[in-house]
């Protein structure tokens, strides 16, 4: 049986569709590049290709349709040997992702996703990280709005700071209310995993970048510190750049910047509210089946229109600070300071689908650069040797550095 390139799991979720759309428009970023699509409904699937192939006039009629369910091991089995690379679009990941991690493993299929759930991100590095490097298969979550720009912007800032680069501050002005709320239903549970997952601490750095709580100014702004993946997942990032190449570790701290004091107080108030709701059953229930009451209008279930998805921009704000090369790092105060950004359009649905695609085509095109004995990695740890934030470029993501 031939292997196909991609496979997309999940193809007809909001996501996935916009996954789909990527590739099929795509031909000229991706000659030669073989797909399908999979998900439980097989006329499901039919339809979704007949009606992007209507909007677009691209005959995806050879597309090849795989029928699998996440209730149905063995279909997913058999789903992930027809293919060399896994793309996951099948959340929440905490109820669905772990036996799509395990087929793919099991067949030898390299496995990418788009989660921002930490909880599920910790459980899958600890179970299946040996499993994945003796099978020599790449298990890489977090591969869109959570976690690339702040993962990758962090390995991009580094590369172009020319000189020791020792602390990063992000800000960010976009999330996603599902990951939010399992992010305060789940925050005991994430801590344990994460003393699990790295029992033996990084050595001490100086100076030691402390979290500013419970907000500051910050270029005309005012931040408060974001319960995001971005941290842990740069943090996974920087311990095995050190434990493979013994590089100086970044310390990194996440923070959402707001036009003015009022919102940050507005905000708090309801980070508070939202934590104190999410600790129960029916607290988390009322949230997530009334995302409108509690977001303000922001966030609902049927999802943004597309004039809204065409008008939402996402922009991050990376403050590195470290030393001038030549510097004397253990007997000098860092004496330097250079800020990336990384900005985009439509960032839950555009870029995490150009992402996650230009993310499969860095396996497909550029695996001996990245990590030959697998495992389960973060995106900055499998991807920055690789031309992803180039190819990012070319597509309209900007990384610029400011000064």
């Amino acid at each position: 049986m031939t292997k196909c390139d991609i496979i997309i799991f999940g193809a007809t979720g909001f996501t996935g569709k916009k996954v789909v759309e990527e590739l099929a428009c795509g031909y000229e970023k991706y000659p030669g590049v073989t797909w399908a699509v999979a998900g439980r409904s097989e006329s499901k699937l039919k339809s979704l290709l007949n009606d992007i192939s209507s909007k677009t006039t691209i005959d995806l009629s050879s597309i090849k349709v795989i029928v699998a369910d996440v209730g149905d091991y063995d279909s997913l089995k058999t789903m992930c040997s027809q293919g060399r690379v896994l793309l996951n679009c099948c959340g929440p990941y905490r109820l669905y992702g772990e036996p799509v991690v395990r087929a793919a493993i099991e067949a030898k299929t390299h496995y990418i996703d788009i989660t921002g759930e930490e909880d599920f991100i910790a459980k899958t590095q600890m179970k299946y990280d040996n499993i994945a490097r003796q099978a020599g298969v790449l298990v890489i979550n977090a591969c869109g709005f959570d976690s690339i720009p702040n993962d990758l912007g962090v390995v991009y800032l580094e590369n172009n700071f020319e000189g020791k680069y020792t602390q990063n501050r992000g800000f960010i002005n976009f999330g996603t209310w599902e990951s939010a709320v399992y992010i305060f239903a789940n925050l005991t549970e994430i801590f344990k995993l994460r003393k699990k997952l790295y029992p033996k601490a990084l050595p001490a750095l100086k100076p030691k970048l402390h979290q500013r709580f419970p907000f500051h100014k910050q270029n005309k702004k005012w931040a408060i510190p974001i319960l995001s993946p971005d941290g842990s997942v740069v943090y996974h990032t920087q311990r095995r750049l050190y434990d493979t190449t013994k590089k100086r570790p970044v310390q990194f701290q996440p923070y959402l910047a707001l036009p003015s004091i009022s919102y940050a107080l507005i905000l708090g108030v309801l980070a508070i509210f939202v934590g104190i709701l999410s600790k129960f059953k029916y607290g988390r229930d009322l949230l997530l089946n009334n995302p409108e009451w509690f977001s303000f209008g922001i966030i609902s279930k049927q999802g943004p229109t597309q004039a809204a998805i065409d008008n939402t921009h996402f922009t991050f704000e990376l403050i590195g600070r470290g030393w001038e090369k030549g510097q004397d790092v253990e007997a000098s105060a860092p004496n330097k300071t250079v800020v990336a950004k990384i900005s985009a359009t439509d960032p839950a649905y555009g870029f995490t689908s150009l992402a996650l695609v230009q993310s499969a085509m860095a396996i497909l095109r550029e695996k001996p650069q990245m990590p030959s004995v697998g495992g389960v990695l973060s995106p900055g740890a499998a991807f920055w040797n690789t031309s992803l934030v180039s190819k990012l470029k070319e597509n309209n993501v900007k990384f610029e550095i400011l000064k």
